[in-house]
């Protein structure tokens, strides 16, 4: 079991064996196809703003050139190759697009007009104006950036995105909220003590999570848009773990262990149980919806070893879909087609692993090396995976494309982070 302790499945069993906006008309033009599997990326040049603060022009190009080169899609022209000018020789640059931008700020009113050019047609293709408060200018540029790879892929961008981890810090793990570049660090949770399985609530504000503080494991629920107050949803005898919830978030399947087996149980959204999935057929934990709501995969032992398997929740037809390895946990399925990540064991080490979980294809292993890799979640818009990495004594996160390009680590905060989830929710 040493070898296991920092799979969430593992972490379950062994605390069980324990203790028991529309673009005009050239939007419809696609730039890039990015459903192919080879893609080159764009060469895009983002000047310095123009503004009478040379600074801040440096810093709204900066933020905007970060934005759109995380999309794994863009490649960010150094602005020392052509001088940091709004009138460089662009083809001579290598750029295939540039962005220019203009900032004036009254007081503390700020507008940007910021516009993309065509390099090779000399057209622009997208232009837009954004007026507010000079703090809201992050939210303006993220704005802009996501409108430009909608232009550019026909899909709309992640820039404006939240992604929740469960952060340990000063001997807690609490829950934390940040933007994508990690600029903006909240922490949502302060139990002071073991929380984890955050868990955002679909088409909504809220966000759940299990935590210890009260002595067993029990699940709780916060909005977002406020920091103050949280409330239970259920604290029932024994675990009450990762909810899963459905596309619409008017239910959830989690683990619950009042009758003794760590179990399968749909509720409703209030935490009022509808239905039994699984009886004592090993450990059942971590669920996960497909996207229409007809199928959950889920992890148990049932065969000896933390497998997963695939239910029709219609009829509760269960089946085995991976063999191979010796363990597979954590599935997650892809908010925009047939296809799950996994942490998956590969040569005594924990990988990202996908597959299609309706076929019996061969799972395809994203990550490699001896460091760790678990705890898998989507974008958004189902292009990217997030993903908690061991490095030394700590966890970080990472990120890298659905076909295991890009990767790299996202954040550089202190200590340990894990359970990373993503929302496009931009109400909080």
């Amino acid at each position: 079991m040493k070898s296991l302790r920092n799979s969430h499945f593992v972490a379950v069993s062994l605390f069980l064996f324990l203790l028991l906006a529309p673009l005009g008309a050239s939007a419809e033009r696609v730039y890039l196809d990015i459903t192919t599997d080879k893609t080159r990326q764009i060469k895009m040049a983002v000047p310095p703003f123009a503004s009478s603060s040379a600074m801040k022009g440096a810093k709204y190009a900066n933020i905007l050139a970060k934005a759109l080169a995380f999309h794994g899609i863009i490649s960010i022209i150094p602005g020392e190759s052509y001088g940091n000018s709004q009138q460089a020789d662009w083809r001579q640059a290598g750029a295939d697009f540039t962005v220019l931008g203009k900032a004036n700020q009254n007081n503390s009113e700020l507008t940007l007009q910021i516009r993309v050019v065509d390099v090779a047609s000399g057209s622009q293709i997208i232009a837009k104006s954004f007026t507010g408060k000079a703090s809201d200018s992050k939210k303006m540029l993220f704005n802009f950036c996501d409108d430009v790879i909608q232009q550019l892929t026909g899909t709309l961008g992640i820039a404006n995105t939240h992604i929740a981890f469960v952060g340990l810090k000063n001997n807690a793990k609490e829950v934390y909220l940040t933007d994508i570049l990690g600029d903006s660090l909240r922490q949502v949770t302060r139990h002071k003590n073991i929380t984890v399985s955050p868990r955002f609530v679909p088409n909504s504000s809220k966000l759940s999570y299990s935590s210890y503080h009260s002595g067993s494991q029990h699940l709780y629920i916060t909005d977002l848009r406020q920091n103050k107050t949280t409330r239970a949803l259920s604290r029932r005898k024994g675990i009450n773990v990762a909810p899963a919830w459905s596309p619409d978030g008017s239910k959830m399947i989690l683990t619950l262990s009042r009758k003794g087996n760590p179990d399968l149980f749909m509720l409703d959204s209030k935490g009022e149980i509808l239905q039994q999935l699984t009886k004592r057929s090993g450990i059942n934990v971590s669920p996960t919806w497909s996207p229409d709501g007809r199928f959950i995969i889920f992890v148990s032992d049932r065969s000896g070893r933390p497998q997963l398997y695939r239910m029709e929740l219609a009829t509760q037809k269960t089946e085995r879909i991976t063999y191979e390895g010796k363990e597979n946990a954590e599935p997650v399925w892809s908010p925009t087609e047939r296809l799950i990540a996994f942490t998956c064991m590969r040569n005594g080490v924990y990988q990202i692993c996908t597959m299609d979980p309706l076929t019996t294809e061969m799972p395809k292993q994203l990550t490699t090396g001896f460091s760790s890799s678990e705890s898998p979640a989507w974008s958004p818009d189902g292009k990217q995976i997030i993903f908690s990495k061991r490095g030394g004594k700590r966890n970080q996160i990472y990120a890298m494309m659905k076909d295991g390009t890009f990767q790299r680590r996202l954040f550089n905060f202190s200590g340990s982070q894990t359970y990373p989830r993503w929302t496009r929710n931009t109400s909080f």
